[in-house]
């Protein structure tokens, strides 16, 4: 994924959104665990012989706000702006991507001239794998292991691993502690769909990343399951 957005962002870069130049339309920021927003600037200019209006932004998501130097919007030949957008944190880890859309003047609704992507790299304090287990419609009730490893140097606790559905049961394992822990998830109905949150209390000094989710699923299989048995 990472790989096709860097190609697109450099063959992008070879043109400008009706006349607007950006300096960049990927901004990748090292972002630390504790800090609630972080900020990607995308400077532009009009290079064209004529003034250019940026008609509407959409950033996508509720996390990310967009400004555009306070607000000015028209651009005359050879002027110069900057669109800044704010991501808010939350409780993401990991690399998290986030686009931004750009109309120009007068492009259609669904055809933005341009795309500005943040790239935010996160610190994993907690990391779940796989963070969702599954089990097939009628099929047998196994249980299933979720590894929660804690990032090198932390020591963080399990306190405690809480379902939302009566239809799974959930055990912690202290393998060491602070360190590495599992969860044992087991299905108590086969035969019928069914989803549970698995709500994971930590004593994480962060208090944004002190409860982690994973998640239970009881479902039909997919087609290509189905096609590969035997």
């Amino acid at each position: 994924m990472k790989s096709i957005l860097s190609l697109w962002f450099s063959l992008a870069a070879l043109i400008s959104a009706a006349g607007l130049e950006f300096e960049k339309l990927l901004v990748e920021i090292n972002a630390p665990a504790d800090v609630a927003t972080v900020t990607a600037d995308f400077k532009f200019t009009n290079r064209s012989d004529k003034p250019v209006t940026i008609a509407k932004t959409d950033p996508g998501c509720s996390c990310l706000s967009v400004q555009i130097s306070g607000g000015k919007l028209k651009y005359g030949p050879g002027e110069s702006g900057v669109v800044r957008t704010t991501f808010d944190m939350g409780n993401f880890s990991g690399t998290v991507d986030k686009a931004v859309a750009l109309w120009i003047d007068n492009d259609p609704a669904d055809k933005p001239s341009m795309k500005l992507a943040v790239r935010v790299h996160i610190p994993v304090l907690i990391g779940l794998e796989p963070k969702t287990v599954k089990w097939n419609l009628g099929g047998k009730p196994d249980p299933q292991i979720i590894q929660v490893r804690m990032a090198e140097g932390k020591s963080i606790r399990v306190l405690s691993a809480k379902l939302t559905s009566t239809a799974f049961s959930c055990v912690v394992k202290t393998l060491e502690e602070g360190r590495k822990y599992d969860l044992i998830v087991t299905p108590l109905e086969i035969g019928a769909p069914g989803i549970g949150v698995i709500r994971i209390e930590t004593d994480c000094e962060i208090s944004k990343h002190r409860m982690q989710q994973a998640f239970a699923i009881v479902r039909k299989p997919t087609a290509a399951e189905m096609a590969a048995k035997p």
